[in-house]
């Protein structure tokens, strides 16, 4: 179980490394009118997350139809409001992530007649893929291998923090599993008692039946 439980442990440092090191693109995807599209990421606590979007214009060179609006809420696991946006088509947020956990977008657009569908582009970075380092090297005046350093190192260390979250992830499994199988042991427990308890009962009725009746 153990062993199980570490290469899936391993497999997920892997991904995220993959991850870390692969460019971050935006996505884009339909919305139609008077419908919700909800995307979830999955933040570590203290961590810098930026998002940007837009809604792409259907006839390039032509204003944006005015029925191409849009609501968007992003939202933590627990409930708590980062960002909100009404009656927009296009906007940015950014915050540093207070609890781990998946962050929901929502993108609501308003119901028209006849329906429309426009497209949103999306762009959501958290951890180092939301730094700036166009900046960074701006203010900074560093030089392009010392820019690269600064890079890994701060990739290493996102690694790093994300190897000790999955390790406390995986204890919280091993106590989540105790915790069903102690529940488990004592309810089978209850329940041969509760079935011993009735066989008895319907044993006692029986005989007290066949004793009136005068049949034993």
């Amino acid at each position: 179980m153990n062993t199980q439980i570490q290469r899936q442990s391993l497999f997920l440092v892997l991904v995220s490394i993959f991850l870390l090191w692969t460019r971050v693109e935006s996505i884009r995807f339909d919305l139609e009118s008077g419908h919700t599209k909800c995307i979830s990421e999955d933040i570590k606590s203290n961590s810098m997350t930026v998002g940007k979007y837009h809604i792409v214009n259907p006839n390039e060179g032509h204003p944006l139809p005015d029925t191409h609006k849009m609501t968007v809420r992003v939202t933590s696991a627990y409930g708590n409001n980062y960002h909100y946006a009404d009656n927009v088509n296009e906007g940015h947020f950014a915050y540093q992530a207070p609890e781990s956990g998946d962050y929901m977008a929502c993108f609501f657009a308003a119901d028209h007649k006849p329906s429309t569908t426009m497209t949103i582009d999306f762009d959501w970075k958290s951890g180092v893929a939301a730094k700036d380092w166009t900046n960074v090297a701006k203010k900074g005046s560093v030089e392009l291998m010392e820019l690269e350093l600064k890079k890994m190192f701060d990739t290493v260390q996102s690694i790093h923090d994300e190897m000790f979250y999955l390790r406390e992830r995986e204890q919280e499994m091993q106590r989540l599993n105790r915790s069903t199988n102690s529940k488990m042991f004592w309810f089978s427990f209850l329940s041969l008692g509760i079935c011993l308890s009735v066989a008895g009962l319907q044993l006692w009725h029986l005989k007290s039946f066949f004793e009136k009746k005068k049949l034993i």
